[in-house]
């Protein structure tokens, strides 16, 4: 590609999928926020039948304005630009009226289909740039910014948006194989991924997705309206307060938290003692669906 690596300027695609990747729904949160505020519309789908384990990932059934009921089918959608002009505060900056989302489930079978099939759409679209958006479970506390870690298997891309590249080895989840099929068909990535507290993941955090659209923000140039979120993040944070005023255990826990995320956070910290406290995170990952920061991960997650 003739573009610089900075991902600034680029017709981006954000990729974010439920489940496993998506602790505290942050990652979906995000790009659904960004969809909305580009009033994006679905160019490109996924045939379920092809991907999906309708037991394990079941459709749902919904009623409409109208009062009928419908059911909804798991999948995975490419939504491109729509009309902007309706738009009250749209997202802004270099990029923006190419900016295009993929978000959906994770499936069940066929990844290597799944991932190809989705980059090809990608590539019709003039896709030159992916980010990928995560969430994993992490020993971090909720009173502190919560961290995002960029990581990146281009080393252009590296050097542009100073990332690391991830270290990690084990299993993964969909997005590490959506990014594999990227750079393989030539589209530079970056992945990006949230530690939400997993003393509180089984709640929304809004305090999440705001954390991974300011990291969009950096990395791209774009600008994004944040909506009520800001609001709501302050009240998840002041609901989490209220539950470990009331629990000692919790209360004490989360202090020891608060001082080691300080510790590594003061201004005298080297950077191996953060590269450390990155690395332990990982270590303790487990295996769950929302990919707990305590045992085995994705393998786009960062590593360190």
């Amino acid at each position: 590609m003739n573009q610089p690596a900075g991902f600034e300027g680029r017709r981006l695609l954000v990729v974010a999928f439920e489940g496993w990747n998506d602790a505290g729904e942050a990652a979906t949160g995000a790009a659904k926020l960004l969809a909305e505020r580009l009033a994006l519309v679905e160019i490109a789908a996924v045939d379920p039948e092809l991907y999906f384990d309708y037991q394990f990932t079941r459709p749902t059934v919904s009623v409409g304005d109208d009062g009928a009921r419908r059911l909804e089918w798991p999948g995975a959608a490419i939504l491109g630009p729509g009309r902007r002009g309706d738009l009250d505060d749209p997202v802004t900056g270099p990029g923006a009226s190419g900016l295009h989302v993929l978000i959906g489930a994770e499936p069940a079978r066929s990844w290597k289909g799944f991932a190809a099939e989705l980059i090809d759409a990608a590539l019709t679209a003039d896709i030159d740039g992916v980010v990928l958006l995560g969430a994993m479970l992490a020993d971090a506390p909720h009173t502190r910014p919560l961290t995002v870690f960029a990581s990146s298997e281009n080393p252009e891309v590296r050097s542009a948006l100073g990332v690391e590249r991830s270290t990690y080895e084990g299993p993964v989840g969909i997005l590490s194989v959506i990014a594999d099929q990227a750079e393989r068909a030539g589209i530079p990535t970056v992945s990006l991924w949230a530690s939400v507290p997993h003393y509180v993941h089984n709640a929304p955090s809004p305090k999440a997705v705001l954390a991974l659209l300011g990291k969009v923000e950096e990395l791209t140039g774009l600008s994004i309206p944040r909506g009520t979120l800001e609001t709501e993040a302050k009240a998840w944070e002041a609901g989490v307060d209220a539950l470990a005023a009331d629990d000692e255990d919790m209360a004490g826990y989360i202090t020891q938290l608060e001082q080691a995320r300080d510790a590594v956070d003061a201004p005298e910290a080297s950077g191996e003692a953060i590269a450390q406290e990155f690395e332990r995170y990982l270590r303790r990952r487990g295996d769950g669906p929302e990919g707990r920061a305590d045992g085995r991960g994705d393998g786009n997650r960062p590593a360190g």
